[in-house]
């Protein structure tokens, strides 16, 4: 992926800065986080569940590497504003920019305590991203992900297309229904699989207008982020954790499905062809 000269200041890094550990969880914890949550979902009820506890750490200075990373971090939250700026002016609107946190272990959100073990997710409560990067390291050693920068941008694109979502009301839309008690849950996972994959949806129209105006890709950078998107389908996670697939468990989609909106983003480039809700709720 080419870098480009443009940066953010909207990613605020709690990394080094001590507090809490995560003790406890681990990788079943991580499973199951991924199943509910991997790529945005509200990460709220995890929490009572997870069995962890937390611990003191000291402060640290952050080494050369992870300074590089949030730079690489703050250079793709501007591509994401830039390019979410032009699109919403485009359709007579306007674009609130989404802030991003960089932590580890354990970091406090609107959504409540973040935890490493989540994974990326998006809480539309303080309409912030937040970010562990150590979790690209269990996404390539245990779902088997091809992890590469353009990995890592497309697991941000992903989030930022929850962010999108907020910001248009369908989070709302779909929260309320949520709520009112008048849907099975096997008709909400079918929603969850809708909302999920708009935003993979969001990410390739990102990744196609992005290229667009910065010609940002490389050879086997599209190759990438469709591997990270395959990884994380409930198919292949139900198979890794449990041994079968249950497809009315869904709420994320399949692994084609999410290559199939991933790639329809990025082929038409255009927001007005990701309604999914109308495609899979038919």
């Amino acid at each position: 992926m080419r870098w480009t000269d443009d940066r953010s200041g909207n990613v605020e890094d709690r990394r080094g800065l001590g507090g809490g550990a995560v003790v406890g969880g681990g990788l079943g914890t991580l499973i199951i986080a991924a199943i509910v949550f991997f790529l945005g979902g509200d990460p709220s009820s995890i929490l009572s569940s997870s069995g962890s506890t937390s611990a003191p750490t000291e402060q640290r200075e952050l080494n050369d590497k992870e300074l590089k990373v949030r730079e690489f971090v703050e250079m793709i939250t501007a591509e994401n504003e830039q390019t979410w700026t032009k699109i919403f002016a485009e359709n007579n609107m306007q674009y609130s920019p989404a802030k991003v946190v960089l932590f580890e272990n354990t970091t406090q959100s609107g959504c409540g305590t973040a935890q490493s073990a989540m994974g990326p997710f998006y809480c539309p409560a303080d309409q912030t991203v937040y970010m562990d990067m150590s979790f690209f390291r269990e996404l390539q050693e245990q779902f088997g992900a091809q992890v590469t920068e353009f990995t890592i941008a497309y697991v941000m694109a992903h989030e930022m297309g929850h962010h999108v979502q907020t910001l248009l009301g369908t989070t709302q839309k779909v929260d309320e229904m949520r709520r009112s008690g008048q849907y099975s849950e096997a008709q909400m996972n079918r929603v969850s699989v809708a909302t999920e994959l708009q935003a993979d949806f969001y990410a390739g129209v990102w990744a196609k207008q992005t290229d667009n105006r910065e010609h940002i890709l490389e050879p086997g950078d599209i190759d990438a982020a469709i591997s990270a998107a395959e990884a994380v389908g409930d198919d292949n996670i139900q198979k890794r954790s449990q041994g079968y697939v249950n497809q009315e468990s869904f709420t994320h989609g399949s692994s084609a499905q999410r290559k199939e909106w991933f790639m329809k983003g990025y082929n038409t480039g255009d927001i007005k062809q990701g309604n999914t809700f109308d495609e899979l709720l038919k």
